[in-house]
C-alpha cells in the first residue's frame, strides 16, 4: 500500500501573504485545486483520509472523500505550526524571522515543539497504515511535509526535501519503513488551475 501526503489548497491567507489563523478556510482557487486533486486521486484504492482539523484541510479532505467513498477522520496531530501571536500578520509586517530555528513566537510553538509533534503524528499515521490493503491519504499543511520529508522518508537518489510544498501538491511513500517516496511535491492536477506560485508555507 502507499501513503499519499498532501498539503491543502490556497487560502485567502496563501494568497495575501499573512501568516494563517487557525480558522482559515480555502480560497475559491483552493476549492478548485482541491476538487482537481480529488478527481486526481479518485480512483487510486484510497481506502482512508486522515486530516488535520483546520478548516483549510478539512475542505480539502472532504473533497476527496467524496471522490473516493473513503472515511475522513481529523486529527490535531496534523496541525500546521501553531505561530500563536504572530498568526494573522501580513508577511511584510513581520519584524523577526517566522523561520528562524530559534524563534519561539508567543503563545506558539518552537521549532523543537512542532517536529517532535509531526513525529507523533507520523507515528500514529503508520499505526494506521499498518491496518490497511488499500492507501491511506494524509491532508496536512506545508511546514509539516516538509518536516515529513526532512526527517521521516527516504527520498530518492539525488534530491532534497523541498523547502516549499505547493497547495494540493501529492507526494506518496510507499506504506512501510524506510518510507521511500515515489512522488515528491507534485502539481500536475493544477495544469491551468490559476498560479499561487510563492503561497507562503503556512
Amino acid at each position: 500500500m502507499q501513503i499519499f501526503v498532501i498539503r491543502h489548497g490556497e487560502t485567502p491567507g496563501n494568497a495575501a501573504r499573512i501568516v494563517q489563523t487557525a480558522e482559515t478556510p480555502l480560497s475559491t482557487l483552493g476549492i478548485e485545486q482541491a476538487e482537481r486533486l480529488a478527481r486526481r486521486l479518485a480512483d487510486s484504492r484510497i481506502e482512508r483520509i486522515l486530516s488535520s482539523d483546520l478548516p483549510r484541510a478539512v475542505m480539502t479532505a472532504e473533497r476527496l472523500a467524496n471522490a473516493t467513498g473513503a472515511p475522513l477522520g481529523r486529527d490535531p496531530l496534523l496541525q500546521e505550526r501553531n505561530f500563536g501571536d504572530l498568526r494573522g500578520t501580513a508577511y511584510s509586517e513581520l519584524t523577526v524571522d517566522l523561520f528562524a530555528a530559534d524563534l519561539v513566537p508567543p503563545n506558539g510553538e518552537s521549532w523543537a515543539t512542532f517536529e517532535a509533534r509531526v513525529a507523533r503524528a507520523w507515528e500514529r499515521v503508520a499505526e494506521v497504515a499498518e491496518t490497511m490493503a488499500g492507501n491511506l491519504a494524509v491532508v496536512t499543511h506545508g511546514l509539516v511535509c516538509a518536516s515529513l520529508a526532512r526527517h521521516h522518508f527516504t527520498l530518492p537518489a539525488n534530491a532534497t526535501a523541498p523547502q516549499r510544498f505547493g497547495n494540493t501538491a501529492v507526494t506518496i511513500v510507499d506504506g512501510a519503513p524506510p518510507w521511500t517516496v515515489a512522488t515528491l511535491n507534485c502539481e500536475a492536477h493544477l495544469a491551468s488551475c490559476g498560479s499561487e506560485i510563492g503561497s507562503p508555507e503556512a
